[in-house]
């Protein structure tokens, strides 16, 4: 089987089997959902969605939030990982994002990442989600399924990732196939233990074939 041959049947299977794939994070505005990405960093979308609520509701704005101080801001999100750090890149973020863009979230990936706290990944999943651009965010379960599916092949890092697998995912599917891959990674293919008994995708999984 070619490459091109696996990427053709693996996105037919999800495309029929996952037709509707989302973002698990609750969020209302492309604000909410740049606080709550950069949450999520090494953090779980349920434990992000527990805090997000309250967090909110204290600070809707960027211009409210940029008027916080750290130290507010890290009794809100204090649950997650790494509070001190995240809470301190919260109020800078919101902070750049009323004196640089007016209080706007950018829409590309460049402005993004001169936000405190955001990085490519964080970027490419903000315009992937908000503004439906073909950007391949990649974490640690995209990164991990798509070199044992066999759609990415000695990938030693999330960028060398993320360009195997945009050089084949047609433009109009980057934004559905991220969250494809993770939602597959979040579920089926665990890192401790894939579930290969219930996956659908065995027949074309190079990790499964070499078991």
């Amino acid at each position: 089987m070619t490459t091109a041959q696996r990427y053709k049947h693996i996105l037919a299977w999800f495309e029929t089997n996952m037709p509707v794939a989302e973002s698990e994070l609750v969020f209302a505005n492309p604000f909410q959902c740049l606080v709550a990405v950069m949450l999520s960093a090494q953090c779980t979308d349920k434990r992000v969605n527990m805090v997000t609520p309250a967090l909110f509701a204290a600070y809707p704005t960027p211009e409210a939030m940029s008027q916080a101080t750290s130290d507010e801001v890290f009794e809100y999100v204090k649950s997650v990982s790494y509070p001190r750090s995240k809470s301190e890149h919260l109020v800078q973020m919101a902070q750049r994002l009323v004196e640089v863009y007016g209080g706007q979230v950018p829409d590309n990936i460049d402005d993004l990442q001169t936000l405190q706290g955001v990085g490519r990944k964080t970027a490419n999943v903000v315009c992937a989600v908000i503004w439906n651009q073909p950007t391949m965010a990649v974490d640690t379960h995209i990164f991990r399924v798509s070199e044992r599916l066999g759609l990415t092949t000695h990938s030693k890092n999330p960028l060398q990732t993320e360009t195997q697998l945009v050089k084949y995912i047609p433009e109009n599917v980057i934004p559905k196939a991220h969250h494809w891959l993770l939602l597959h990674g979040r579920y089926v293919c665990q890192a401790r233990k894939p579930r290969c008994e219930t996956c659908g995708l065995t027949a074309y999984c190079r990790y499964f074939t070499k078991k």
